[in-house]
């Protein structure tokens, strides 16, 4: 199986497909009450060039991004149960509710969190601090008969398709429902229980057997 990333999972195999860039937003937190992760990516990318996140709470959406933002030095006010971004929105609302709340995420926003709470007595603004580009492979990448591949974002379905031809024998695997809705027709994804590459390992295990 392959997950298309350099993020290390037992039984996996790496294959990375896109690359992370930070995008320098010039940002003042004074004027919000919390800040809001689904991505450990916009952590580490927001922290590559500015420390003041860390003194506002952080509501995210699962335990992985909350261990990223944690040992960064953020205040974790709460993690989200339901691991996926349309109901994490919704878990959100009563926690927030009359207050000002900064979204800060990547280029390409694939939930409808900021507008779920921006209709529900929340003032939530967002903050792009990175964005995914696409590893363009000279060689189109052509993977063994049967392989189960792991999608973790979009982005991950743009990429492995710009790079590699889909074979009818391959498996996929979708970490989340959002990132479900954006495969093509042809591919018919298994969703893992939760947004975790860990989880989508056992998915594909359990596929096996």
């Amino acid at each position: 199986m392959y997950i298309l990333s350099d993020k290390k999972v037992k039984w996996a195999k790496n294959l990375p497909v896109f690359k992370i860039e930070p995008i320098k937003a010039d940002l003042d937190f004074s004027s919000y009450d919390a800040l809001i992760f689904t991505s450990k990516n916009a952590v580490t990318s927001l922290n590559s060039y500015n420390q003041a996140w860390k003194s506002k709470p952080l509501y995210v959406i699962a335990p992985q991004t909350a261990k990223v933002a944690s040992n960064l030095g953020g205040k974790i006010k709460f993690v989200g149960k339901e691991k996926h971004g349309n109901e994490f929105a919704y878990e959100l609302l009563p926690l927030l509710k009359n207050k000002k709340v900064l979204y800060v995420c990547g280029s390409k926003i694939v939930s409808n969190l900021v507008e779920t709470l921006n209709t529900n007595d929340i003032i939530c603004d967002e903050a792009i601090v990175y964005e995914t580009v696409c590893i363009n492979n000279k060689k189109k990448i052509k993977l063994p008969k049967n392989s189960t591949v792991i999608f973790s974002s979009p982005s991950t379905i743009d990429c492995f398709l710009k790079n590699a031809l889909w074979d009818k024998s391959y498996k996929a695997i979708s970490i989340g429902h959002t990132t479900e809705k954006y495969f093509p027709s042809y591919i018919k994804p298994i969703v893992s229980e939760t947004t975790s590459l860990d989880s989508c390992v056992k998915k594909a295990l359990e596929l096996r057997n």
